[in-house]
């Protein structure tokens, strides 16, 4: 689920999706996104007639993503370079074990009950999917409303904007006003100029939008969307899976 581009490493697939298909005939691979390399996955299934095997479904919509999620087992992400990777922080949330490359900040974002890392290599994906098979099988792996209840207690948006709002105040904390103005001249003859003038007009901004709205007044929004959205989500997570 992501751009078939060289950088989410499509190129990959080429030795993934024929060693797995053939070492298991039970695989089928759902691909979903599009982009310059899809010619070369058309190809591919062609070649080694694999029509059955790989459905390649083009873009998904945003609002479709967890309906395609829910349909697998198992998600393989390719990527060659990755900050942090929210596709696989979706499908955990849906309940799926993951086979990745082991690149960038993907190697702190989970456990290794939840996600199987391997190099960035056609081999090292073949193993790994092959080994989280056999896991699944044995019943090894946690239960897919485990993985989703996992997720849900280590991310939120709510926490993810506390941490950030904490970063900013750590910043800017025990610096005046005129050490900040000193730190944009700095930037150079023209460029500290310059951004000492936005810095200022930013800044004076500020003070007016304070002086006629003070932050003290301001009403903090209820959280009945979000609630409302995680009981609905709840709901038809069981019903998908039959659980209670």
């Amino acid at each position: 689920m992501s751009r078939l581009v060289y950088r989410k490493g499509t190129d990959l697939l080429s030795g993934v999706i024929p060693a797995v298909c053939a070492a298991d005939k039970r695989v089928r691979f759902l691909i979903g996104g599009d982009g310059p390399k899809r010619l070369m996955l058309e190809e591919l299934r062609e070649q080694h007639r694999l029509h059955d095997k790989v459905t390649l479904l083009g873009n998904v919509k945003p609002t479709d993503v967890r309906d395609v999620l829910v349909q697998g087992h198992i998600f393989l992400n390719t990527s060659l370079t990755e900050a942090f990777c929210m596709a696989i922080v979706e499908a955990v949330s849906c309940g799926l074990p993951v086979v990745s490359t082991a690149v960038g900040g993907i190697v702190e974002v989970f456990p290794e009950d939840f996600v199987c890392l391997e190099e960035a290599s056609s081999e090292g994906l073949t193993r790994g999917l092959l080994n989280t098979i056999n896991r699944i099988d044995s019943g090894t792996l946690p239960s897919r409303w485990v993985l989703h209840e996992e997720v849900k207690s280590m991310y939120s948006w709510s926490d993810v904007t506390r941490r950030t709002e904490q970063v900013y105040l750590e910043c800017g904390a025990g610096r005046d006003l005129s050490e900040r103005i000193e730190i944009q001249r700095r930037r150079g003859s023209v460029a500290g100029i310059l951004y000492c003038i936005c810095f200022g007009i930013s800044y004076l901004v500020l003070l007016i939008a304070s002086f006629l709205q003070p932050a003290n007044t301001i009403e903090r929004a209820p959280y009945i969307y979000h609630s409302m959205l995680k009981c609905s989500y709840t709901y038809s997570y069981k019903v998908k899976y039959n659980e209670t």
